[in-house]
């Protein structure tokens, strides 16, 4: 049996720009649906959704006849978690919270099999089809995705160097986090902050590192492309489900 190919990662890497979804509702039923809509990539995210690996797990399983690559968000840089996430069959993950190139190293080191890294090897994970891949453990590393996210304006003053840290496939900016770092709380659109996300994409472009974000305003979506973000992810599950369920009770409350 063949390892799975990573079609995000060999994306990106050819600058193919990858158009997403966020997933926070830890619904498989939703994970199906929103999987075969046409996303290049759907983000399961386990640091601000109730997810542990159970339902990471069946999250993927659900997902896996869409045309959407699945990519986990473990809820720390923490080599157990992305482990355990990896052996889970997640082939790409999303790092938050990512400061220095130190700790940038850190999140590879924990996605890598040796000797490019410390992950501890499985051989019946479902990672590898449950040991029916042939030689997965020589040749995981090679599909293995891994995205740092950059959510402070002192990670941002460092962004160069943690996004040519070896290993790392490309830089996600959080935009509501790195508000709330300068002083704009909740504020995502303030103009501070949006120079600042231009300035971001500015310097990854320099560097040859392909860079995400997220946004669920269509124009923000639009600019961010026109930028230079190469990996979008343009709404989220419970967006979709909150506005679609109060635009229809608006609808008929209001006859």
């Amino acid at each position: 049996m063949d390892l799975n190919r990573n079609a995000f990662k060999h994306a990106i890497a050819a600058g193919t720009r990858q158009i997403g979804l966020w997933s926070s509702l830890s619904s498989s039923t939703a994970a199906e649906i929103v999987s075969d809509s046409g996303f290049d990539w759907i983000l399961f995210d386990m640091e601000h959704a109730p997810n542990d690996i159970a339902e990471i797990v069946a999250l993927q399983q659900a997902a896996q006849a869409g045309s959407a690559t699945p990519i986990v968000r473990p809820a720390w840089n923490d080599a157990v978690l992305i482990k355990r996430v990896l052996d889970s069959g997640a082939q790409s993950i999303l790092v938050p919270f990512v400061q220095t190139p130190e700790e940038a190293r850190q999140a590879v080191a924990a996605a890598k099999y040796p000797p490019e890294g410390i992950r501890g090897a499985a051989g019946s994970a479902r990672a590898s089809r449950y040991g029916r891949v042939s030689g997965y453990l020589n040749k995981a590393n090679a599909e293995i995705c891994v995205l740092v996210q950059i959510e402070t304006g002192e990670a941002l003053a460092q962004i160069d160097e943690i996004a040519t840290v070896e290993g790392v496939d490309g830089v996600f900016i959080g935009p509501n986090d790195l508000s709330a770092s300068m002083g704009h709380l909740g504020n995502m659109g303030h103009p501070e902050v949006q120079a600042a996300i231009e300035h971001a994409v500015t310097r990854l472009k320099a560097v040859g590192k392909p860079a995400g974000i997220l946004t669920s305003n269509h124009d923000e979506a639009r600019r961010y492309i026109d930028w230079g973000y190469g990996f979008v992810a343009v709404g989220s599950d419970v967006g979709l489900l909150t506005k679609g369920a109060d635009a229809l009770a608006k609808t008929f409350k209001t006859l």
